[in-house]
C-alpha cells in the first residue's frame, strides 16, 4: 500500500480549528488538542443555548407583563386569560414592550382584559 502524505489536509484542519478559537484563554486557543476539544464543547453550548435563549427571554417578558399589569391591580394569570377571553392575540413579546414604551396604551390593553 502506498504512503499517504497528508501534511497540507492536516495543516488545513488544524488551522481551521486554531482560527475557530482564536482569543481562547491560555492554551485553548493556542495548542491543537485543547483547542479542538473546547470547540466541540463550545459549539455544543452555542446549540443549547439558542435554544435557551428562547427560554429566557420569555421568562424575562412575563415578568416585565406581571409587573406592569400588577401596577394597575391585575395578576399576570388573571391578565392573561382575560386577554384569551376577550379575544386579543398580542404576544408576550408585544406586551412587554407596550409595557415600558407606552404604558397609556398598555393599561387600555388591560382595562379591555378586565372588562371580558
Amino acid at each position: 500500500m502506498p504512503r499517504v502524505r497528508r501534511g497540507i489536509k492536516a495543516r488545513r484542519r488544524r488551522n481551521r480549528v486554531l482560527k475557530a478559537t482564536k482569543g481562547y484563554v491560555g492554551s485553548r486557543g493556542k495548542l491543537f488538542r485543547t483547542a479542538a476539544d473546547q470547540l466541540d464543547r463550545s459549539l455544543a453550548y452555542a446549540y443549547r443555548d439558542r435554544r435557551q435563549r428562547k427560554r429566557m427571554f420569555r421568562r424575562l417578558w412575563i415578568v416585565r407583563i406581571n409587573a406592569a399589569s400588577r401596577a394597575l391591580g391585575v395578576k399576570y394569570g388573571q391578565f392573561i386569560h382575560g386577554m384569551k377571553k376577550a379575544g386579543v392575540t398580542l404576544d408576550r413579546k408585544v406586551l412587554a414592550d407596550l409595557a415600558i414604551t407606552d404604558p397609556k396604551a398598555f393599561a387600555k390593553v388591560v382595562e379591555t382584559a378586565q372588562g371580558a
